[in-house]
């Protein structure tokens, strides 16, 4: 299999600021209907960060805290992963398991282009194997 992460990737991104609360990361990604929203740097010495459903609910909504009093930065993953969009999908792969996480951003220099989900793998993989038979 030589399919580029770029031929799969999300490039639907949104993204929200780190003073922003968690409380409008939530509403963007009810909004949305995605399961991630992509923290913009504070300043040029910062790096990107990433928050998803999974951290609402398990850092703020399990924890009683209020989330319109939250800001986003406090609860973000940082820095992401990313990969160059010519990686091949193996490669993804290998990575995806060695960190154990869903999703693996793809850059383009110093910007983020793309998001690849372990659905977008699985989908990958399956018309891939589709395409031979």
């Amino acid at each position: 299999m030589n399919t580029k992460v770029k031929e799969i990737m999300n490039t639907r991104l949104e993204t929200i600021k780190p003073d922003a609360t968690v409380f409008d990361a939530l509403e963007k990604l009810v909004d949305k209907r995605i399961r991630s929203v992509i923290v913009l740097p504070k300043d040029d010495k910062d790096v990107y960060g990433v928050i998803t459903v999974r951290d609402i609910v398990f850092k703020v909504l399990a924890n009683n805290l209020d989330p319109h009093k939250i800001k986003v930065e406090e609860i973000s993953s940082k820095p992401v992963i990313c990969i160059d969009k010519e990686t091949e999908l193996e490669h993804l792969i290998k990575l995806m398991g060695k960190f154990n996480i869903a999703r693996v951003f793809v850059n383009e220099g110093r910007e983020i282009i793309g998001v690849v989900s372990l659905l977008d793998v699985l989908s990958a993989t399956l018309i891939e194997r589709a395409r031979r038979y």
